[in-house]
């Protein structure tokens, strides 16, 4: 017989209701950990600076292997960090600023 996997609960000990639901807190978890690298971090950096940039200008500016600055916005795509624009034969990154302003608010409630 499986184990029924737990995807919620309501803890009720305490000076209030709190409702955890499990999957919202896996991809929570994702975001976080996708912003929380060094690498990923410089690459948010020069976003906001330049706007809109290539992977090209990307492992240029940062003197990375293509593929690895490839892996690295892969991962910011999906947490939903940076947009990807197809222009031509050319794909431009861009932050969106809505998602990190979505996490820092996050963090910030985390944190009260």
């Amino acid at each position: 017989m499986r184990k029924q996997k737990i995807e919620s609960v309501v803890l009720t000990n305490g000076p209030g209701d709190v409702s955890l639901d499990y999957s919202e807190l896996r991809k929570a978890v994702l975001v976080l950990r996708a912003v929380n690298h060094r690498l990923r971090q410089r690459i948010i950096s020069l976003l906001e600076e330049y706007g809109s940039m290539t992977v090209t200008d990307i492992f240029i500016k940062l003197r990375l292997e293509q593929s690895v600055a490839s892996q690295h916005l892969a991962i910011l795509r999906r947490a939903g960090i940076v947009s990807a624009e197809r222009e031509g034969k050319f794909i431009h990154y861009r932050l969106n600023k809505e998602r990190l302003s979505q996490i820092s608010k996050l963090v910030e409630d985390l944190l009260v």
